[in-house]
């Protein structure tokens, strides 16, 4: 369903998850480091038109949450696997010696990467965006025109980290066919789940139930994220996830897909609930964001000065959804509900 108006605000909040997304996604992660921020000029055409781009695709359809995390999963597929190719790459960034090699796949990468993607570069950065712009929530931003343009931006993009960063970190690499081909097919068939067999958001009705308190929405945010990501990524001098060896690799690699189903059934069930509030949505994404960029300061930084930097980067974040928390905040069912502070 097409809007014929843009809504007031409209392209203000497009401009604001356009730019929100890659410092979410990668510089709140420490990549780059802040003494490098330039760089992000890199990553804002492919990460900001992308996310933009899902949220419109997703807002047409009237799809929810669920639509949102499976083109989140196609975008790091386009990212990962055809841009970067760093999913089938046996160099690149030295991940294909994390864990075994699985249909071509830098399997443990994979599992990280995917699931990270959709999650810290498409979902958290739409759902600040909706908190920021509450009363556009459930409409699209622009109009058909800046659909087609964050598309053009979007594969624009990708172009340009596959001849920038791809070319310079893994030259004369190129991803067999057979990968490629499986990558088209899988992001072709999450499209299509996403926007034509999932049903309409707001179709099932609101269970009664009680939600644990906003805070507690935090503190689990922040650990799903910074388990999730410790549990994959290697850190503090080790080779293999969770300092494992061999074989043993797959004990962290099934532990993180178990956390990351037991999060997603428990956030599925809580917001199904009339209890949850835009409170609860910001506590559980801040908690994220701060275990992500603890993360980041603990196996990400390389020096103490980056080290301080993330720190102070992470402050400054909180603070802003300090201040995003002071607007009004509203139940699912859409009615105000007391104010955040």
């Amino acid at each position: 369903m097409n809007a014929p108006d843009t809504p007031k605000g409209g392209r203000r909040a497009a401009l604001l998850l356009a730019v929100i997304t890659p410092a979410i996604a990668e510089l709140t992660l420490g990549n780059p480091p802040l003494s490098q921020i330039w760089l992000m000029l890199l990553w804002i055409p492919i990460y900001g038109a992308g996310t933009v781009l899902i949220r419109e695709l997703v807002r047409r359809r009237r799809g929810g949450w669920p639509s949102i995390l499976l083109l989140g999963l196609a975008y790091g597929i386009v990212e990962e696997g055809l841009v970067l190719q760093a999913l089938s790459s046996p160099t690149m960034y030295g991940v294909a010696g994390w864990a075994p090699r699985f249909l071509g796949l830098n399997s443990a990468y994979t599992e990280l990467n995917l699931p990270y993607h959709a999650v810290f570069s498409v979902a958290l950065p739409i759902l600040l965006a909706d908190l920021a712009f509450p009363a556009l929530r459930e409409r699209p931003y622009l109009k058909r025109t800046g659909v087609v343009v964050a598309a053009v931006v979007f594969v624009l993009g990708g172009l340009l980290l596959r001849v920038t960063v791809a070319t310079s970190i893994d030259p004369g690499y190129q991803a067999p066919v057979s990968v490629l081909a499986g990558c088209v097919a899988a992001v072709a068939l999450l499209a299509v789940v996403a926007l034509r067999v999932l049903p309409l958001s707001g179709v099932d009705g609101r269970r009664v139930g009680a939600v644990p308190g906003p805070w507690v929405m935090g503190v689990f945010g922040v650990l799903a994220g910074f388990g999730y990501l410790a549990l994959l990524f290697p850190f503090g001098g080790a080779r293999q996830p969770a300092f494992t060896h061999g074989g043993w690799v797959a004990a962290p690699m099934l532990g993180a897909a178990a956390l990351a189903v037991l999060a997603g059934w428990l956030v599925r069930r809580w917001t199904a609930s009339d209890g949850w509030t835009d409170r609860h949505s910001l506590c559980l994404a801040g908690g994220a964001l701060v275990g992500h960029t603890a993360f980041g300061v603990l196996a990400n930084a390389a020096t103490l000065a980056d080290k301080l930097e993330l720190s102070a980067l992470g402050l400054v974040t909180v603070g802003l959804l300090a201040l995003l928390g002071r607007r009004p905040s509203r139940t699912t069912s859409g009615r105000p509900s007391r104010r955040w502070s």
